[in-house]
């Protein structure tokens, strides 16, 4: 089933006019959205204006889909992101006029009323946005929402669903709630829906621009993006936070933080001796940041926690324990004794400090189904040649 033959109403663009919105401002957000789908890089001036105005004539045409969007088992963090990104009007304008089916956290229905919105809804082909884990344990009694289980809630909003979303921590796998010992038995998406395609947009929380630029892409192509093998997509996860992290030179040259509010944190040296999981978690943060580019965790002194990472949280703590069994090396190594590692289309200045490394085995699914290891720190292309096959469902139309 092709997205765009789902859709009903009146198009994006006479919606957005109605609305007041310049045609200026809004291929301002086309030319955004082009360099992130490109570079993932966010800046206006790195796209096209070629691609932005493919990507304006495509959404602007679009006729308003029907939009579930789910709170299960979680804490309201992922929409807070949309919410409190620091996006213009255009970005919220446009998460309006997809969402206003149904969002039990914004929406003005509540109750019976909101139930029923619902349960319409599910009667239609719509897109499935989830926000939140699955909680299993004792029949689902730790979730209900309108005296049915997170699980039957699930269920029933994707069985028309043409797609689903999967967004946070928490739809993609759990997150902290999934932890060790899990006594809910909180699960994501992927562990209960098993014949839809499903984007999993990963963090606690992602960033807003991140979820808006997945929802566009569907809106513009009518399909799924290209995902890697833990089904995010690759236009925002195809690298690692190590590789754009504005401290990098700082880690090539030994210069590290030992503790905070040392000297060296001040003077804004690496953070991977206090914890910093970057060198090993893909993620867009340091290029696209939150609240109009105005900070981000390590911006701000805080190492990455690896949040875009599944079960980051059992695997990762303690937060301030660097990374095992991954030795930092200076900026005199040889690229023979670093290695070489690729991750795909790399934005501007990825490679400013030297050879793009890696410290995790990372696969890439192709268009053939099959994926393709790369190589990890210090192995040799010849060791990660391997290829196993497996479905993809972030290929084609859905």
């Amino acid at each position: 089933m092709h997205l765009l033959d789902t859709w009903q109403g009146g198009t994006l663009a006479e919606n957005l006019e109605r609305k007041g919105v310049k045609r200026r401002d809004f291929m301002k957000m086309c030319a955004g959205l082009a360099a992130v789908f490109a570079t993932g890089v966010p800046l206006a001036d790195k796209a096209s204006a070629e691609e932005a105005e493919k990507i304006a004539h495509a959404l602007g045409n679009v006729t308003k889909p029907n939009v579930a969007w789910l709170q299960l088992q979680e804490c309201t963090g992922c929409m807070e992101s949309v919410l409190r990104s620091g996006s213009s009007t255009i970005e919220d304008l446009v998460l309006n006029q997809l969402s206003v089916n149904y969002n039990e956290l914004v929406m003005a229905a509540s109750g019976e009323a909101a139930e029923h919105a619902l349960h319409e809804l599910n009667q239609q082909p719509h897109i499935l946005v989830v926000n939140g884990s699955v909680s299993l344990a004792e029949n689902g009694v730790y979730c209900m929402i309108g005296g049915k289980t997170s699980e039957q809630v699930l269920r029933e909003a994707a069985e028309n669903a043409t797609v689903i979303l999967a967004v946070g921590a928490c739809a993609v796998y759990g997150s902290v709630q999934a932890a060790r010992p899990n006594p809910t038995q909180a699960v994501g998406v992927e562990d209960i829906i098993k014949d839809k395609p499903i984007i999993n947009v990963s963090g606690c929380p992602p960033i807003g621009e991140v979820i808006t630029a997945t929802i566009t892409y569907l809106l513009t192509h009518g399909r799924a993006p290209k995902v890697d093998a833990e089904g995010r997509p690759l236009f925002a996860y195809d690298q690692r936070i190590h590789d754009s992290c504005p401290r990098r030179a700082h880690y090539d040259a030994g210069q590290f933080v030992r503790t905070f509010d040392d000297e060296a944190a001040r003077n804004g040296w690496c953070l991977y001796e206090v914890g910093c999981k970057g060198p090993s978690t893909f993620s867009p943060c340091p290029i696209i940041q939150w609240n109009l580019k105005s900070g981000w965790p390590i911006g701000a002194g805080h190492p990455c926690i690896g949040c875009t990472e599944k079960h980051f949280f059992d695997r990762f703590t303690p937060f301030y324990d660097t990374l095992p069994d991954f030795t930092g090396f200076g900026i005199e190594s040889s690229v023979e004794t670093v290695g070489w590692g690729l991750v795909g289309a790399a934005a501007a200045g990825a490679v400013i400090h030297g050879g793009v490394t890696m410290v995790k085995e990372v696969a890439i699914k192709r268009s053939t189904g099959e994926i393709e290891p790369l190589a990890a720190f210090g192995d040799s292309p010849q060791q990660s040649e391997t290829t196993t096959s497996t479905p993809n469902p972030g290929e084609g139309e859905v």
